[in-house]
């Protein structure tokens, strides 16, 4: 299953970015044995659209078709990492061809634009900047691939 960040925004070099790029060569390497990866990102300009309505609007355009759906929002729920990895599981396993996680802007997400998701993910009731997020969501991503293949990244 493959595994697309679709982001308002763009994430330029810095540290952020070298997270992020870790993290998707991890799971490159260990998801591919497991059915999980690669892990792609999609960045729509956040400064081209007036309002979080349109930027959702393009954000959803992105998804690809029968994907299943994460957006993150901090109202979401926060499932633990092997909770997290189940979940993953269960899409590959349902048969999901790719999983979709979207990062909304600095309005966050319009939800009338993505219909019903799978999941709404939170990192806490905290808000955070998007381009952490970014390599957050990257990480749990990897800590899943980890998980699920019997790595000893993840410990409990």
């Amino acid at each position: 299953m493959r595994l697309t960040i679709i982001a308002a925004g763009r994430l330029k070099s810095g540290p952020e970015r070298e997270l992020v790029d870790r993290y998707a060569d991890r799971i490159r390497s260990s998801g591919s044995g497991i059915g999980l990866g690669p892990l792609t990102e999609c960045e729509v300009d956040a400064r081209s659209h007036s309002d979080k309505t349109a930027e959702s609007a393009a954000l959803a355009a992105q998804i690809p078709s029968g994907a299943a759906l994460c957006l993150l929002d901090e109202r979401g729920k926060s499932p633990t990492a092997r909770e997290f990895a189940a979940i993953l599981a269960g899409w590959r396993d349902d048969g999901f061809r790719d999983a979709a996680f979207v990062i909304g802007g600095a309005d966050g997400l319009d939800r009338k634009a993505f219909g019903q998701p799978h999941l709404v993910l939170s990192f806490g009731k905290t808000v955070w900047p998007h381009m952490l997020v970014r390599a957050m969501l990257a990480e749990q991503l990897y800590r899943a691939v980890s998980i699920l293949s019997g790595a000893p990244y993840h410990r409990d």
